[in-house]
């Protein structure tokens, strides 16, 4: 791809919607709160707040921002409110890909939907031995052809923005030998992975032959890592584990936005999407969630392969023409270097392990992390 001018990009809206554990104080382990924290908390937040399958998690959905700084805010604000809204029945809110304590079976939470999901994917639900929650990163608007077109564009650069998000090396009471043991967790569920390449006609096709062969219930169960919003004008990117430290989300949200801008330029001018197999795309994302920055990765344009660490680089670099044009350069290079200085939040879920060999440590870690601002 040739250098952008800022005047081929469009300015996209970005969000993120967070999921979150809630843990008792005292044993630290997950607890089946999230009614009570949910309709307490959507007081405050509205539809803001959302329930999840399992009765142990909640999730915020932070508002459409142009601005970095803005979504931060909104970010951090929501945080608390659901913090203390969890405080007010007894538990803390605790950002993790997965949770850390915990016991199963994993309650669900109540409503059709919920209960039809847990009792048609009960081999996917007995695969599983902890909740999940992730970090998903949404860019608009957008029609639903253009979505899938640009999602063939991001396809190959996911595993860097994966990368950066690592957050779960442990998952009930076991330390997995994995910077992401959530990117694992998550394989137990039909239609998960890369996006294929297709048309809106094709997806649309596609998705209801799932549905009506029964192997989904509905779109909203198609778990590729970058898909058409089945709710908004959105494409939903949804490699990232959740995160602790709330400026890796930033950083997350605003290199996905920058990419996507650059990227909706070359498919606009019909420019192909790199050629790349899912096989090696798959094995990048592995390679994220096992290894962490360590990991390898091939650059889309060059073929050149490179550790994930050298990936975020590369994609910084790609996506500059977006980032200068939203002035967020000298953002991104700060989150960047507070990033690198305080590692990723695997490591730091380690670090905190290492201290005590307490796991309890590391749940009051990530819960302190979760609402600092």
């Amino acid at each position: 791809m040739t250098l952008k001018d800022s005047r081929d990009l469009e300015l996209l809206t970005v969000g993120v919607e967070e999921e979150f554990m809630l843990v008792d104080p005292v044993s630290r382990f997950t607890v089946p709160r999230a009614p009570e924290v949910h309709a307490f908390a959507a007081e405050r937040l509205g539809e803001q707040v959302a329930r999840e399958l399992y009765a142990t998690q909640v999730e915020i959905n932070s508002r459409p921002a142009k601005q970095a700084e803005v979504l931060r805010q909104d970010l951090v604000e929501a945080r608390r409110a659901l913090a203390s809204a969890a405080a007010h029945f007894d538990c803390m809110l605790v950002a993790s890909g997965t949770a850390v304590l915990t016991t199963k079976p994993f309650p669900i939470t109540e409503g059709e939907r919920y209960e039809e999901i847990a009792e048609r994917y009960s081999a996917a639900t007995t695969d599983i031995d902890s909740e999940a929650s992730g970090c998903h990163v949404h860019v608009g608007d957008l029609e639903c052809d253009e979505a899938l077109a640009l999602a063939g564009h991001l396809r190959p650069w996911l595993p860097v923005l994966q990368v950066l998000a690592v957050n779960s090396p442990f998952a009930a009471g076991s330390f997995r030998r994995v910077a992401s043991w959530r990117h694992y967790q998550q394989q137990a569920w039909p239609i998960t992975g890369p996006t294929p390449m297709m048309t809106a006609l094709e997806y649309e096709a596609r998705a209801q032959e799932l549905v009506d062969a029964g192997v989904l219930i509905d779109k909203r169960m198609i778990y590729w890592y970058a898909r058409p919003s089945e709710h908004q004008p959105t494409l939903e990117i949804r490699v990232a584990d959740v995160c602790a430290d709330v400026d890796i989300t930033l950083l997350v949200a605003v290199l996905t936005r920058a990419l996507a801008m650059v990227l909706l330029a070359d498919v606009r001018a019909d420019t192909p999407a790199p050629r790349t197999e899912e096989l090696e795309v798959r094995e990048h994302h592995r390679g994220a969630a096992t290894l962490g920055p360590a990991g390898l990765w091939t650059h889309p344009l060059s073929g050149v392969s490179m550790p994930l660490s050298a990936g975020v680089e590369a994609l910084v670099a790609h996506a500059r023409p977006a980032l200068e044009m939203l002035d967020e350069t000298r953002l991104v290079a700060q989150l960047l270097r507070r990033a690198y200085h305080r590692g990723t939040g695997a490591q730091r879920q380690r670090a905190a392990y290492r201290r005590r060999g307490r796991l309890e440590d590391v749940v009051d870690e990530l819960a302190a992390q979760t609402i600092r601002a």
